[in-house]
């Protein structure tokens, strides 16, 4: 108690040396002969006494000098210091310069070999083993200094693109950069090209081990398959044979490999000392949420920082950052991150040091892949919406089971397309889409019929946005295609068959000509023969949607193509097309997900990080909350289900056991307990003690939801009947053709309105008021664009105002995207006609730079105007007040003017019509009516 920075600092570096092996000893009680390594506190040397001498086998080889954890900040400025004690003399011993510094404060260590070509100091997790010192002091060469043995590239089998990485990559290692980012676009030969710099590494870097880190299990399963066939241009033998390679499918960690495969989900739980279901690797852990303050990871014996000298990591945009981050923190290697689609945190992380920046562009110019083409299909209920009245009755679906049964709406149900297929699915949009895509895959393939006028569907993946709504597509496909079961296969981890055995089919047989998919195949995945993506699912993610076209980009030959299950192919394949059926390519991205997660964790991404090994009471304690909620909500028969996948554990039992994780009294008695078991032990020993057993009591706690069957179960069965089926709405296409055609029409349709709108300015009173004066805007009436509205219908038929709208949007999306600007994503498109001509009308006079919803001006005015009468006082409109001045912003957002006598129609009469608004205002309310048609309308 009571002790000083420097003594609290010395304390956890104490504990830090005996987790990692070795002993620690006071200089009055030296015997070097304890153990391997012997840490010595306060020896004395020629220029003072050092904080800690390191002993190995009996040998000097290192210092310590430790300093008050406020010093962090400025360890550099003692780097001098600890040099000096490591060329200095030691008492009793003619040593030669110590060539291994660290400077710690316990919380941050920095660490110099002076062994290296250019000593440079670097942050390490905490201390290295002894054995390690000892095996670096035996070899002739450092890590470091073997990279600079490595010999010029031979440049066979290799392709520009992966001569210019490698050898961009080793200057780099020769220069001891910590961190190196290769850019190459998805089909380029990223794994063959990491491959290749990785054999180098061992074979003439010395290199011991090295780290093939990815984010899912297919991804690994590649990999593997890929060093299995990967022959070196120097050898006859392959990769394999040459240097033993695994990949790690439990916490077992084999020490006489040199190249290790894991999921970065598994090496995370191994550092944590616990287990992983193998079937938590197969859901990318980018698509969870992660917790604000994960459970960090703790030194682990078995596989100590220096372990691995390398980690390469695959797809490393995603998986590197918040949580996951821990374990490239961890280990005192170089990092070398590989990715098609780097943001800005990528480049961050990874210190600007790009070797490579081989994207799709380059890679098409270069004939490595080929272009794409897209084909846009719009839909009517995608674009506006359905509604199902009350009374009716309709067909609701379980997720789990898929069972439906009858259900009368007690209410008005209005849904937006964004609702489709999560909490309303219509068949009639997923059908009319699949209709579209069959009528017009031959006109996009004219090459692909056999010699009996037979049309051979290319090889197409479509992207859903659920299982469930990949059943409904699959079974609309293979109906609308005329097909038999083979034609259309789902690949998911939740496929009953084997999802890789359909996988292999798919790249390498006829059938299935179709595939759909919800993310396993959406990155990583090479199928060279695919010609056709079908997006039916939007992608937020910038750098994840590159990953997905990514699919289509691979070359294929002639001979190729035919051999792999498009025997009617003539050509080469030479392109592919992208089918935007949900407006991927218009959407907003963003470049990465945020760093920190979102307030109300959703429960799939709660179980998804306690499976995935967070272990913090944040997590634990909210599960806990979201299962007493469960447990109020399911039947009894549910209930019993929960027991049989929770080891007959009741939900309440699941619950206590979380909640004790973290109990303060529970960690309070464990103290007691284990400081009297060990008493007169040291501080560090006992700390250790406490923080093993209350690990082991988390872990207990989590036990039961190592099963993914009890997790999946606990997100099915509290939203069973989230999904409404309409078939009330009959949806139909309102926009179809290519993406250069349907810019081309868009700009025909905007430039015959503002031609019109030209010709008209003096005969359209409406359209005078908006070329006049602002006060002029009070005479905007219902009438006069009623008139307006009329006039264009019966002059300019074919220019509908919904029409009129997509056409500005599309114009300005493609303008946006050429000059690649960022802004708010657009209001949604307003439902009524005339609503959406005074907003086409306004973008047409340019009075909004950006095409705007009329309604949602209104809303921007409106809010304004209160802003500026609220300026200097508080509040200066009553609730009340506020109430009805909503309900005339409403008003004049659908009808463009109010007048007085407007307040005997609904919603004012219900509400006592213009004598309670004279109540309410005074003699003010002319002056306030008049004020708002003017203002609202600007």
């Amino acid at each position: 108690m009571n002790q000083n920075p420097e003594q609290i600092a010395r304390d956890e570096i104490d504990k830090q040396l005996l987790a990692c092996g070795w002993v620690i000893q006071n200089k009055t009680q030296i015997n070097l002969a304890a153990a391997i390594g012997v840490a010595v506190r306060e020896y004395q040397t020629n220029v003072g006494p050092a904080d800690y001498v390191l002993f190995v086998n009996q040998i000097p080889v290192g210092v310590i000098e430790a300093k008050r954890s406020e010093l962090g900040q400025s360890l550099s400025m003692v780097e001098e210091q600890g040099e000096d004690y490591a060329k200095a003399k030691l008492k009793y011993l003619d040593n030669d310069p110590l060539p291994f510094v660290y400077l710690s404060t316990g919380d941050i260590t920095k660490f110099t070999n002076y062994k290296d070509p250019k000593p440079r100091a670097r942050e390490v997790f905490t201390f290295h083993r002894p054995e390690t010192l000892g095996q670096w002091l035996k070899n002739e060469k450092s890590l470091r200094t073997g990279l600079l043995d490595i010999p010029e590239l031979p440049i066979d089998r290799l392709r520009d693109c992966q001569i210019d990485t490698i050898t961009n990559l080793e200057k780099s290692f020769k220069d001891f950069k910590p961190k190196s980012l290769v850019q190459m676009a998805t089909g380029s030969g990223k794994t063959f090209t990491a491959i290749t710099f990785i054999y180098r590494l061992l074979k003439f870097a010395k290199a011991k081990r090295v780290l093939f880190l990815v984010d899912t299990k297919n991804l690994g399963e590649q990999a593997e398959q890929e060093f299995m066939a990967y022959l070196p241009n120097d050898s006859n033998t392959k990769f394999t044979e040459l240097y033993p390679v695994t990949r790690l499918k439990s916490s077992f960690i084999p020490q006489d490999n040199q190249v290790y495969i894991s999921t970065i989900q598994r090496m995370y739980s191994i550092l944590k000392g616990t287990e992983l279901e193998e079937r938590a690797e197969e859901l990318n852990p980018y698509e969870f949420v992660p917790s604000k303050e994960p459970m960090p990871v703790v030194y682990n014996e078995k596989i100590p920082i220096e372990f691995f000298d390398f980690i390469v990591i695959d797809e490393c945009h995603r998986s590197i950052y918040n949580l996951w981050r821990q374990v490239l923190d961890y280990f005192d290697a170089f990092q070398v991150g590989l990715t098609a689609t780097p943001d800005n945190r990528t480049f961050m992380y990874f210190n600007q040091n790009v070797v490579s920046d081989y994207g799709y562009e380059k890679a098409v110019v270069d004939g490595v892949l080929v272009p794409y083409n897209v084909f846009v299909i719009d839909t009517k209920i995608q674009s506006e919406g359905g509604n199902i009245p009350i009374g009716e009755q309709v067909d609701k679906r379980e997720r789990l089971t898929r069972k439906k049964f009858w259900e009368t709406v007690d209410e008005d149900i209005s849904y937006s397309g964004k609702q489709l297929d999560k909490d309303i699915v219509n068949p009639s949009t997923i059908r009319s889409i699949v209709k579209a895509v069959r009528d017009n895959l031959p006109n996009m393939f004219p090459d692909r019929f056999d010699e009996h006028g037979n049309f051979e569907v290319p090889k197409m993946l479509i992207f859903a946005k659920s299982d469930s709504h990949a059943e409904d597509i699959i079974d609309i496909v293979r109906e609308e295609f005329g097909e038999e079961n083979k034609f259309c296969k789902k690949i998911t981890y939740q496929s009953t068959e084997d999802p890789k055995s359909i996988l292999s089919q798919f790249r390498n047989e006829y059938y299935p000509r179709v595939a759909v998919t919800v993310d396993m195949i959406a990155t990583g995945t090479d199928i060279r023969p695919l010609e056709v993506l079908l997006f039916m699912r939007d992608v937020k993610s910038k750098s994840y949607y590159e990953q997905m076209k990514g699919r289509g980009t691979r070359t294929c030959t002639l001979e190729e193509l035919r051999k792999t299950g498009t025997p009617t192919a003539k050509y080469n394949k030479d392109h592919f097309v992208i089918i935007d059926a949900i407006g991927v390519e218009k959407s907003q991205k963003t470049d990465s997900r945020p760093l920190e997660k979102a307030p109300g964790v959703a429960l799939k991404d709660v179980l998804g990080n306690i499976a995935m090994g967070n272990r913090s009471e944040e997590m634990l304690t909210t599960l806990a909350n979201r299962l007493i909620r469960l447990d109020r909500q399911i039947n009894p028969k549910e209930k019993e289900k929960f027991a049989e996948l929770a080891n007959g554990l009741e939900i309440k039992q699941v619950v206590q056991k979380l909640l004790q994780a973290y109990d303060p009294d529970v960690i309070q008695n464990l103290e007691f307990r284990i400081q009297n078991d060990l008493k007169g032990q040291a501080p560090a020993v006992i700390e250790l003690a406490i923080e093993t057993e209350h690990r082991t009591i988390i872990e207990q706690a989590v036990a039961v939801l190592h099963n993914p069957d009890l997790r999946n179960y606990i997100i099915d069965v509290r939203k069973k009947y989230d999904q409404i089926i309409d078939t009330l709405n009959i949806d139909e296409v309102t926009n179809m053709g290519w993406v250069k055609d349907v810019a081309e029409q868009a700009q025909s349709i905007v430039t015959a309105f503002e031609t019109w709108v030209a010709n008209n300015q003096d005969e359209a009173l409406a359209l005078q008021i908006f070329y006049g004066e602002p006060y002029r805007r009070r005479e905007l009436t219902y009438k006069m664009i009623r008139d307006l509205y009329e006039k264009l219908v019966l002059e300019q038929p074919t220019l509908n105002a919904p029409k009129l709208w997509d056409a500005y949007a599309e114009l300005e999306d493609n303008q946006d995207k050429d000059k690649l600007v960022k802004r708010m994503p657009r209001t949604e498109k307003p439902k009524k006609d005339l609503v959406l001509l005074v907003s086409v009308i306004r973008k047409a006079l340019k009075i909004d730079e950006y095409l705007t919803a009329y309604d949602k001006t209104v809303d921007r005015n409106f809010q304004e105007w209160i802003f500026k009468k609220n300026a200097g006082q508080h509040n200066t409109f009553t609730e009340e007040q506020m109430q009805w001045l909503r309900m005339i912003k409403d008003y004049i957002a659908n009808s463009f003017h109010l007048d007085t006598e407007d307040f005997e129609l609904n919603p004012f009469n219900a509400h006592g019509g213009l004598g309670k608004f004279y109540q309410l205002f005074g003699n003010q309310y002319i002056e306030i009516i008049e004020e708002l048609n003017e203002v609202l309308a600007a």
